[in-house]
């Protein structure tokens, strides 16, 4: 698989039944729908997509995971993870959905398709339990992570401009 198209994949996984670990596909969301993006960056839904996320990752230059990341930080916390740290973290099964991405990782590491310029961006969750909201501290703070990936992506080139906002919204 070819590397050299110059495509950054977003990617937005969780589980939206599963509280707080829905985060990454609200994130990934509200960016679709507040800004405008470069035709060479793609928003991926990963959702607990697993294995059937390795094309998408195999064929892309860059890739950005956003997700809740629980490191045991105070709830709320910005993180980012870079690639060599994403293997090895993500075998705490935190969540099932991390079970098939550390597999996804693993497997295009192996193949040699695991593009270099692989991070992780999240929040820390408050909680991961049956529910389909997020905790106040993360739903507050969803505004702070789509801004995080916006600057991922800007600093890999890609120019973000927030769409308008109606007057009467």
């Amino acid at each position: 698989m070819s590397t050299s198209n110059g495509r950054t994949v977003v990617i937005g996984l969780g589980n939206p039944l599963m509280g707080d670990d829905g985060l990454g596909l609200v994130a990934l969301e509200r960016l679709r729908a507040e800004y405008a993006l470069p035709p060479e960056v793609e928003l991926v839904d990963g959702g607990t997509w697993g294995m059937n996320l390795l094309p998408v990752i195999e064929d892309a230059a860059r890739v950005i995971l956003i997700d809740a990341i629980d490191v045991a930080a105070a709830p709320g916390t910005p993180l980012r993870l870079e690639r060599e740290r994403l293997p090895r973290y993500l075998a705490t099964k935190i969540s099932p959905h991390q079970v098939d991405l550390r597999d996804v990782l693993a497997l295009a590491e192996l193949r040699g398709t695991l593009p270099a310029d692989t991070v992780a961006v999240g929040l820390q969750p408050a909680r991961i339990a049956l529910g389909n909201e997020l905790s106040e501290v993360l739903r507050c703070r969803v505004d702070e992570l789509v801004l995080l990936v916006v600057r991922e992506l800007a600093e890999r080139g890609h120019v973000c401009s927030p769409m308008a906002v109606p007057a009467n919204a």
